[in-house]
């Protein structure tokens, strides 16, 4: 069943949103995949104008259908920024006309470079680090890499952040001299302590990349449950678990109040956090997250159409 009715009748809440969460919520991201964009009949009755919309590049996803979610987003008005994930671009030509492509049908001039959730490489491209070294997105505006608050054993198979924090230096430096604006965009956790510590070790490094911290958005906690074990989600993963193990909340869905509370106030007690935006992933649906984000972001996350 359709939920456009419910966002065209029911009134916004901006008068009674806390106004932490409303700064920390201003000018969000969120995450689409070509296959679940499809589903959404009109996004400008569920974005605000402008907002910057990731779309994820699962392998096997044809480049027609990455190309053509980013034409429609951008006709829309929305600030498109695909993946670039290089395990599974198979060579520099390939990538030279992906980035083609977008440039020419969809006016994309940002884009959020990893090395993809596969485990072996299926061409000449191992890491984010060598798409940036190929000089073949000098002409982007933004450049995003990924963050991983809780570690990546995909990266460090100890467990240690070695691997993890030399790519970061690399990446801070590669920033420093860039003339593009970089970001780090994260994985989700569950608890804002370990984030905040997390963030906090980035800058004491000299890592001063801004980090959009990866949420997500409300979902069936079974649902989450999957995806969190899936995406490698660490020890914040016991937040779940315990609430999987309340028979009070067990059919309750979940929602990221609780988080996004402690992380917004943190960051108005502490102005310079380098935690500076929210970067959604909907895992239980778009227009649900949509209108968690309307209902706690105040006039900023009204979608377009209401404006």
């Amino acid at each position: 069943m359709s939920l456009l009715p419910f966002f065209k009748s029911r009134e916004p809440q901006t008068s009674a949103v806390n106004p932490e969460i409303e700064s920390l919520l201003r000018d969000y991201s969120i995450e689409v995949m070509p296959r679940t964009a499809e589903k959404v009949e009109n996004f400008r009755d569920l974005l605000p104008a402008g907002t910057r919309v990731y779309i994820a590049h699962i392998d096997g996803t044809p480049i027609d259908d990455m190309v053509a979610t980013a034409r429609r987003l951008a006709t829309d008005g929305y600030k498109v920024m695909p993946h670039f994930p290089a395990r599974i671009i198979k060579d520099r030509a390939t990538l030279a006309d992906w980035i083609a492509r977008y440039q020419g049908e969809a006016g994309v001039d940002q884009a959020l470079l990893l090395a993809g959730g596969v485990a072996q490489p299926q061409g000449d491209f191992d890491n984010s680090m060598q798409l940036m070294e190929s000089g073949l997105f000098r002409d982007f505006k933004h450049l995003h890499v990924a963050g991983h608050p809780e570690g990546n054993r995909d990266i460090d198979h100890d467990g240690s952040d070695t691997n993890v924090m030399a790519a970061l230096r690399w990446k801070q430096k590669f920033s420093d001299t860039s003339d593009a604006q970089m970001a780090m965009a994260t994985q989700f956790a569950f608890e804002a302590g370990p984030i905040i510590a997390w963030a906090d070790a980035l800058r004491d490094a000299g890592i001063t990349i801004p980090i959009h911290i990866g949420i997500a958005g409300p979902a069936k906690l079974q649902t989450l449950i999957k995806f969190a074990i899936a995406c490698g989600v660490g020890p914040s993963l016991r937040v779940l678990q315990k609430r999987a193990m309340d028979v009070t909340k067990l059919l309750l869905p979940y929602e990221p109040t609780e988080i996004v509370t402690q992380l917004a106030a943190h960051k108005a007690a502490n102005p310079d956090f380098n935690i500076t935006h929210v970067h959604f992933f909907p895992l239980g649906g778009i227009k649900t997250n949509a209108q968690w984000a309307i209902d706690n972001g105040g006039a900023s996350a009204l979608p377009a159409s209401q404006i």
